[in-house]
Formats: C-alpha cells, sequence, structure tokens
C-alpha cells in the first residue's frame, strides 16, 4: 500500500463530507485537522465494533535464546495459536521433519503401490493423527500469552535455540485503504464521518444562536445540525447490530 493510495482514498471521504456540507455554496467552518478528527473517529468505531474490519491471517515468528517475550505489529488484536515445526511437516533447507503431501501419497497409492486397492485415506489419516499425538507430546502447540494493549506475546517455555521459526494463526485489523475500497465498509465509514463533521458544526454554531444584522439577523442552524448528525451516528450504528456493514453474523448455537 502506498501512502499516495492511502491519502487518495481519504480526500475522497473528504470531498465526499464537504460536498454534502454545502462547501462552494456556503462557507463552511471546518477545517483540514476537523475531517480528519472526524474520520478517525468513523474508523476507530468500526474497527471496535464490526468484524468486517478483521481479517484471518498467518505469521511467522523468529524465536531467540532464552527470550520469552516479543512486540508484536499493531495491526495484529488477536493470537489464535503458535505451532512448531514438528515431524513429518514439510521442509526446506534440512531443517528437519519429513516431506508429506497427501496428494502425492494418493496418487503413489492407488497407481504405484495398491493399484485396484483401498486404503489411501486410512492411511492419511492415521498419519495426520500421529501427526497430531506427537505435537502435544512434544511442543508443537506452543503455550503463550498475548496482551491485546501492548500487544506483548509471552512464550511460557523460554527458547532453546536461536533462529527457530514458529507459525501464528493470527486476527488482524484490514488496512485502512482496504476499508476505503469495500463494498460494504466505505459507505458506512464515509456516512459516519458525515454525521461526526455535522455534530462539530451543530456544536460550533449552537454557541450563537443569531448572528446581528438587518432585520433581526440571521438565525444559525447549530441545533438542527447536531440532531441530525447524532440521529445518523445511532442509525450507522444500529446497522453493524444489523450486520449491514457487512459484518459476520452468528451462526446457530445449540445446547
Amino acid at each position: 500500500m502506498s501512502m499516495s493510495e492511502l491519502q487518495t482514498g481519504q480526500q475522497e471521504i473528504f470531498d465526499y463530507v464537504k460536498n454534502n456540507l454545502g462547501e462552494g455554496m456556503i462557507d463552511v467552518e471546518l477545517d483540514p485537522k476537523h475531517y480528519q478528527t472526524a474520520l478517525e473517529r468513523a474508523i476507530n468505531k468500526y474497527r471496535q465494533r464490526s468484524s468486517n474490519a478483521v481479517e484471518e491471517s498467518y505469521a511467522f515468528l523468529e524465536l531467540k535464546k532464552d527470550q520469552n517475550s516479543y512486540i508484536l505489529p499493531d495491526e495484529i488484536i488477536n493470537v489464535r495459536n503458535l505451532n512448531r515445526r514438528t515431524v513429518g511437516s514439510r521442509t526446506e533447507g534440512g531443517e528437519g521433519g519429513t516431506l508429506f503431501e497427501p496428494f502425492n501419497l494418493a496418487y503413489t497409492n492407488t497407481y504405484l503401490l495398491r493399484a485396484g486397492a483401498t486404503g489411501g485415506l486410512a492411511t492419511y489419516f492415521a498419519f495426520a493423527s500421529y501427526q497430531e499425538m506427537v505435537g502435544k507430546l512434544f511442543g508443537s502447540f506452543i503455550q503463550f500469552h498475548f496482551d491485546v494493549a501492548t500487544k506483548k506475546l509471552t512464550i511460557t517455555q523460554k527458547p532453546r535455540a536461536d533462529n527457530e521459526t514458529v507459525l501464528m494463526h493470527t486476527d488482524n485489523f484490514r488496512p485502512d485503504i482496504t476499508l476505503f475500497k469495500d463494498i460494504y465498509s466505505k459507505p458506512w465509514i464515509r456516512d459516519y464521518t458525515l454525521a461526526v463533521s455535522k455534530v462539530m458544526i451543530g456544536e460550533a454554531r449552537g454557541k450563537f444562536n443569531t448572528i446581528a444584522g438587518p432585520q433581526g439577523g440571521t438565525t444559525l442552524n447549530g441545533a438542527e445540525l447536531k440532531q441530525q448528525g447524532q440521529a445518523e451516528m445511532e442509525r450507522l450504528e444500529a446497522e453493524i447490530g444489523n450486520y449491514a456493514e457487512g459484518g459476520t453474523p452468528h451462526s446457530f448455537v445449540i445446547g
């Protein structure tokens, strides 16, 4: 993701907000920092409430000898599993393990070794079960604690060697530019930014009900704008509860 691409996505949202507020026809009191604050508030609310702001991912971590704690990137919000290479895993460079490819095994078993007989699926199931049991007994599944606030990953057992690579199963925040391009998240963020901007203008105009002038002056619409913005924010937050913003609904729970 390039910085120019991100800035283009932000500017599209800013232009949408400005046009809906009537900039060009009237003087809109907001400064660039106010638009930026409104956008940040919309993104933070979306990341806090919507499952569509998160993606499942895998990452590799290189362990250091006798080092328990590691600081992960800010994008990572949860670590599900931490696994090391074990017997029977695919390997390169002589790091241990054996190459076990179920599709190659099925070809060998069907056409070369046991033509016309069964047993390929049972062989794969037996080997996969063996891998799982060996992993439980000899430390393939690493115990750990992950602090969501500080992004600190603490491994229970100290690593005994340098440069061991382990696999992390993680949940990550989707990048901002991805949210700006998503067909579901973009309209939500855009409209929420507009709603926050209306509340900001309403707060400012609400300081003065009228501006002195001929024939009694001009009445400002601060209270009306503030009310509109708050109503739109409530509507958009309700959309998250109804999964209209692209989130994944809950499945059935039995029991």
